[in-house]
């Protein structure tokens, strides 16, 4: 069986300010506050959501 892909996603920007669709986004991620990180599964709903607040996260795949 093969291992799904995991993306290591990193806020690095504040949420202060930013529309209330990106927070929600950021949100349904998992990630709270600035320098969070959370490892997700490499799906096409999560590389959409990824899409959408591209500009304030950073994204790498995850070891292991």
């Amino acid at each position: 069986m093969s291992e799904e892909k995991k993306l290591r996603v990193t806020l690095v920007r504040g949420l202060t300010g930013k529309k209330p669709g990106h927070r929600d986004t950021v949100r349904g991620l998992g990630l709270r506050w600035r320098n969070d990180s959370v490892v997700l599964s490499d799906t096409p709903q999560i590389r959409g959501m990824i899409g959408k607040v591209s500009y304030m996260v950073k994204v790498s795949e995850a070891q292991g």
